[in-house]
């Protein structure tokens, strides 16, 4: 069928309509698809999207742990032992005395500051110099059970022999000290093992270990007194926080006296000092 000139102009201008439209609409398509990858892929490597609630802080803001993330970090030492008092209060802790000499001295010089702290007391020395031990108590300071003769090995012996050598040393205080409370242990040397934090917890006591520990018992070969009070000074005061046990030793130690003339005042300045309730 032949077409006039007329209705051919009209057929062609229908056909390049269509043609028009599809073209746009399949543009409109390309952008909108193009468009939306080009989202999504620059919202993954800016992160823009939302932040799960484990995301970092923003700068400048201290996001406070979770009680139980700090319920759980006190437990941070071998085999359970406590490293921290579960209080912003600090506890000071003295090792393997009485000594007749220096703990006498520390006693003042705690008394003098008003300051309470814990004593791990060796059970052949609580028997030798049982009035020191009466001296600590009365002051109101803590009792820790640190064995009998300092072995560094205990927690190695079996359970039998672990709950022996804890009672006679118990026994032994309170011997000393009628009625005496004595809620803690340390293993020496911070030697735990799951045999002994056991058998101390089966006697009533709680395992701590340390979270500062100024190594007051390690004299380098030819450092000075004043040197090595320098170093437990500096070493308190640097690694010291909220919540800490602090280890050092009042035994067979006199720089460490020396060191807590300048360290007492400082401490108290800085952080609640606390006995181990």
């Amino acid at each position: 069928m032949r077409l006039s000139r007329a209705k051919k102009a009209v057929l062609l201008g229908v056909v390049l309509l269509a043609i028009g439209l599809t073209g746009r609409a399949s543009a409109q398509s390309a952008a909108d698809s193009t468009g939306t990858l080009t989202a999504a892929t620059a919202s993954s490597s800016s992160g823009a999207k939302p932040k799960p609630a484990t995301s970092r802080p923003a700068a400048g803001h201290k996001r406070q742990p979770s009680a139980r993330a700090v319920g759980n970090s006190r437990y941070g030492g071998p085999a359970g032992s406590h490293v921290l008092t579960g209080t912003k209060g600090v506890a000071l802790t003295f090792d393997d005395g009485p000594d007749p000499y220096e703990t006498p001295k520390l006693l003042r010089l705690l008394a003098k500051h008003h300051v309470k702290a814990t004593f791990c007391l060796v059970g052949s020395q609580v028997k030798r110099h049982p009035a020191i031990v009466r001296q600590i108590v009365a002051q109101g300071h803590t009792l820790c059970n640190h064995t009998w003769n300092h072995s560094l090995k205990l927690g190695q012996d079996p359970a039998a022999g672990i709950r022996a050598d804890l009672s006679r040393t118990n026994a032994a205080i309170r011997r000393a000290a009628p009625g005496a409370k004595i809620k803690y242990f340390r293993a020496p040397g911070g030697n735990f093992t799951p045999r002994l934090v056991a058998q101390a917890k089966q006697l009533g006591m709680t395992s701590i270990y340390w979270k500062v520990d100024p190594r007051d018992w390690s004299h380098h070969q030819g450092e000075t007194s004043a040197a090595h009070q320098a170093k437990v000074v500096d070493r308190i005061e640097k690694h010291c926080r909220p919540g800490a046990i602090v280890l050092s030793h009042d035994y067979g130690q006199p720089d460490t006296i020396a060191a807590y003339r300048t360290l007492l005042p400082w401490l108290k300045k800085h952080y609640t000092l606390v006995a181990l309730p």
